[in-house]
C-alpha cells in the first residue's frame, strides 16, 4: 500500500503462523529506526494503543468496545502511513472509534506521537497485514466503514496480482461493513481507478451510495496528495455503500 502522505509502498509474501500457501500482499516490510523520542512515546502509548498482527495471540478477534472503552460506530483505515490523515480524521469525528492499519513502524510512531501529543481519543492502531486483519480480527457486520487512500497503483501488468483491492478483497470488506457501510477509496492513479471502479461496482453487495453517509468523506491534503497536484493527478474518489437488505 502507498501512503496519503507517506512512505508505504511495495509488497511481500505473507509468510505468518501455519499458512502453507502464502499470500501475495501488497506491502513489503521495511525496517526503519525510530528516534529516541518516537521510541519513548512508543514504549508509553503501544500497549494501550497498538496491537501486532500475527503475533500469537494478537490474532483473535479484537473486542473493540473493551479496546476502546465505549460502544461507538467502528472506522478502519487501511495504510494509515504517518497518520496525518487518520488523526485529522478521527478529530473531525470524535464520536467514531478508528482503527488504523500500517505496516511500518516509522510511520506508526509519527501517528503515535502525534496521538499522545494531542491527547486523541479515539484512535487504536494495528501494525501488520490488512488481510489478515478483515479475516481473523473483525466480525461480519461489524464496521462502520472502511478508507483505503491512495494504495500503491503497482503499475505494470506483471504487478497487477499485488494490488490490494482485487475482488476477494473488495468481498470481504462487504462482508464486514454493516448494512449501510461506506467504503471510501481515494487514488491518484487513473487506470488503478478505473480497475477499483470495476471492481466496487461488480460487488453484488455494494451500491453507489444514495443515503446519508455514517461517515465524513472529507480528507486533508497530506503532503503525497499535494505532490500529486503539483504534477498535474487527478484524485478520484469513489465510495460505495453495502446494500440494506
Amino acid at each position: 500500500m502507498r501512503d496519503n502522505g507517506r512512505v508505504n509502498d511495495a509488497e511481500q509474501i505473507a509468510t505468518r503462523g501455519s499458512r502453507l500457501h502464502p499470500r501475495v500482499t501488497s506491502f513489503r516490510s521495511r525496517r526503519g529506526a525510530l528516534t529516541e523520542t518516537q521510541q519513548q512515546s512508543w514504549d508509553r502509548m503501544w500497549p494501550q494503543i497498538g496491537r501486532d498482527v500475527g503475533a500469537e495471540p494478537n490474532d483473535e478477534p479484537v473486542d473493540v468496545a473493551v479496546w476502546f472503552g465505549r460502544e461507538a460506530p467502528l472506522i478502519i483505515e487501511i495504510g494509515s502511513g504517518t497518520g496525518t490523515a487518520t488523526a485529522a480524521m478521527a478529530r473531525a469525528e470524535p464520536h467514531v472509534n478508528l482503527v488504523a492499519i500500517e505496516v511500518y513502524r516509522p510511520g506508526l510512531a509519527q501517528l503515535v506521537q502525534q496521538i499522545e501529543r494531542e491527547d486523541i481519543p479515539n484512535i487504536r492502531l494495528l501494525r501488520g497485514d490488512a488481510v489478515d486483519v478483515l479475516e481473523n480480527m473483525l466480525a461480519p457486520d461489524s464496521l462502520t466503514g472502511v478508507r483505503v487512500f491512495f494504495p500503491d497503483p503497482w503499475p505494470k501488468a506483471r504487478h497487477h496480482k499485488r494490488r490490494l483491492l482485487q475482488p476477494p478483497t473488495v468481498a470481504l470488506i462487504a462482508n464486514r461493513l454493516q448494512a449501510g457501510g461506506v467504503l471510501h477509496v481515494a487514488t491518484d492513479h487513473a487506470e488503478y481507478a478505473e480497475y477499483i471502479a470495476s471492481v466496487g461496482n461488480a460487488d453484488p453487495h455494494l451500491s453507489a451510495l444514495d443515503w446519508d453517509s455514517p461517515m465524513t468523506h472529507e480528507r486533508p491534503v497530506t503532503k503525497f496528495e499535494s505532490k500529486a497536484h503539483r504534477v498535474g493527478s487527478s484524485i478520484t474518489e469513489l465510495i460505495w455503500g453495502k446494500i440494506r437488505s
